[in-house]
């Protein structure tokens, strides 16, 4: 316990060096007026990227850092989109890949690979896996429909770890709704242990209460005969143990780092108009 303590004491004050007159909040996810992220912009703290009025202390840490080495926060004008602006692609020229059955379709650059294979035992009848790689042969994303459904994430009492949501976009496809989810979003997700560990994807699934989780999972609940669906580096990510393997999920030092990665990326860029693009026929 001593050692637990030391850790979270350790991460909040790395935290508290990003930010010189605003707070980083780790919320509940909500749906409300939207907090645009522009260009180097603070990350917003919810899947639907709405701002909290009021953070716990356990999750607000006050800045102390530089200001030329901090995003700052902007007020979004894109309340009815509801969107979080990435810089755009850098890709010049765009493929559509489309299944055989034409259940499902997605952009691409011209010179990355989307390949299907066999989908996951205990898929649903119908399921499909895509493999997408970019044209050195570096991975960059699956494509899985026809997830069985799963319960929630047992997360037991202090095992949970803060998270950020950096980066929350909407995405118009076919979902199912219930307790605990949300409308479709394409995410950049971290939570934090010894080190701030990342992910995108899509979801509508809430991650944690009170900016507290213990996994952040990158699927879109569908109807029950169709099954879930997924679209990111990792089916899910979580505070790596220092003898995991983090890969292909991303890890940053701090959560400045995370935010720039959002904000400067071009390979993020591109990522996320693949993933905004993705259409659905169920």
């Amino acid at each position: 316990m001593k050692g637990n303590r030391n850790r979270t004491t350790l991460a909040a004050l790395a935290l508290g060096t990003i930010l010189l007159t605003t707070t980083v909040a780790c919320t509940a996810e909500n749906k409300g007026p939207q907090v645009s992220q522009t260009d180097g912009s603070r990350p917003n703290t919810s899947e639907s990227g709405t701002a909290s009025p009021a953070p716990s202390s356990e999750s607000t840490t006050a800045a102390t850092g530089s200001a030329s080495d901090s995003p700052s926060a902007t007020p979004g004008a894109g309340d009815t989109a509801g969107a979080s602006p990435a810089p755009a692609a850098t890709a010049l020229s765009w493929k559509t890949y489309t299944d055989p059955a034409k259940t499902v379709s997605f952009e691409l650059p011209e010179d990355w690979i989307a390949q299907s294979s066999s989908p996951d035992a205990g898929s649903l009848a119908g399921a499909l896996k895509v493999e997408v790689k970019d044209s050195a042969g570096r991975y960059i994303a699956t494509l899985k429909t026809g997830i069985p459904a799963a319960s929630p994430v047992a997360c037991p009492a202090g095992q949970s770890h803060p998270y950020v949501v950096i980066s929350s976009v909407p995405l118009d496809i076919p979902h199912a709704g219930g307790p605990d989810t949300i409308d479709p979003r394409v995410v950049f997700r971290v939570i934090q242990g010894y080190k701030y560990f990342g992910s995108y994807g899509i979801t509508n699934v809430v991650a944690g209460a009170d900016g507290q989780s213990c996994e952040l999972r990158n699927r879109v609940l569908g109807p029950a005969t169709k099954g879930d669906y997924s679209f990111g580096d990792v089916d899910a990510v979580h505070a790596f143990a220092v003898d995991e393997k983090v890969a292909p999920a991303k890890s940053f030092d701090t959560l400045d780092q995370a935010a720039k990665y959002v904000a400067h990326g071009s390979d993020f860029a591109n990522v996320q108009r693949m993933l905004l693009s993705l259409k659905v026929n169920l």
